[in-house]
């Protein structure tokens, strides 16, 4: 007998986040999509908290399958969700979101308009949840991206692929092979500079709300901006030339100051570890006081190092960083 077919299938990863799991899952049972139109992929990436025998024992009024395998990574996990989904439209979100109950609805609305289309739907910050200093810059970089996008200073593109709430048709996602699996950061944006070179639109819908309950340890965030450089690199030479042109061109728009710690402190490790401790201690320390712009300024200063640091790194070197003025 062959598998049922639905419009949507939403391919959800995870990995040892029980708690949060539950309550994604409960979100998705309460849209006000129909239950019998969509499934719901979950993808346990070798979780050893009790999903899976939570995952066996649930009955949700929605599909559910369910795929176990050893621990691969997102962009593996995700890949696994792909091959079993039967709809026509894949949906792609994290399992620390809870998605509001249009969240399906809005989705789709967008697809039934513009059928060959990537609709992306904002991360917003709950209310009910105190985030980590670092997390409530990140959230606030993303605020500034989606108010752009929805007073219309400009239009979204691959670099806004975000795969905790995104969506696209099932056969886009085939033609470009999926996510590259051996990323473990940024493979989103990876996947969205391979789909921004097919026919396929991005469109912004602001109503496709999820929300973000997020935390990330220090340690793991100021991981994150140095991958992003190394790999927007590494894109660059997979055929994403225009990344290359533009990154000089962006970090000499970048706040003075942050240009001027990224010159002083690239390749000096020394001197960059003082510098991402000090502005580390501010930033908490003023979030904590309730000055959250002098926060979020420390803590940009430490990801821009860090990303350009990685980006560096990837190139050679200090100088081979700086001559890309020339490029």
């Amino acid at each position: 007998m062959n598998d049922p077919m639905y419009q949507l299938s939403v391919v959800l990863p995870t990995y040892n986040r029980l708690g949060r799991l539950k309550g994604v899952l409960a979100a998705l049972e309460a849209q006000d999509y129909p239950c019998d139109a969509f499934e719901v992929i979950v993808v346990s990436d070798g979780s050893t908290d009790g999903t899976h025998d939570f995952l066996a024992t649930l009955q949700p009024r929605f599909a559910l399958r369910t795929i176990i395998q050893a621990n691969q990574g997102p962009a593996a996990a995700r890949n696994a969700g792909i091959a079993c989904a039967t709809g026509e439209i894949v949906l792609f979100i994290d399992d620390d979101e809870l998605p509001v109950p249009s969240f399906l609805s809005e989705h789709m609305r967008i697809h039934q308009q513009q059928p060959a289309t990537v609709v992306l739907g904002p991360v917003l910050s709950p209310s009910d949840f105190k985030l980590s200093p670092w997390v409530d810059w990140e959230q606030e970089m993303l605020m500034k991206q989606y108010r752009a996008m929805e007073q219309g200073l400009w239009k979204p593109t691959g670099r806004q692929f975000f795969s905790g709430n995104t969506s696209l048709p099932r056969s886009y996602l085939l033609a470009v092979g999926g996510f590259d699996a051996r990323f473990r950061r940024a493979e989103d944006l990876e996947l969205g500079y391979r789909l921004a070179r097919t026919k396929i639109q991005f469109y912004f819908n602001p109503k496709a709300i999820a929300y973000h309950y997020a935390e990330r340890s220090w340690q793991a965030w100021i991981a994150i901006p140095y991958s992003y450089g190394r790999n927007d690199i590494i894109f660059a030479r997979a055929g994403e030339t225009s990344i290359n042109r533009v990154l000089y061109k962006e970090f000499c728009q970048r706040h003075p100051f942050v240009r001027l710690l990224v010159l002083l402190c690239l390749d000096r490790f020394t001197l960059s570890r003082l510098s991402t401790t000090g502005l580390q201690a501010l930033a908490v320390r003023s979030y904590n006081l309730g000055w959250r712009s002098l926060s979020r300024f420390a803590l940009s200063g430490i990801f821009n190092l860090r990303y350009y640091q990685g980006v560096a790194d990837e190139l050679g070197g200090r100088q081979y960083f700086l001559g890309m003025a020339s490029v």
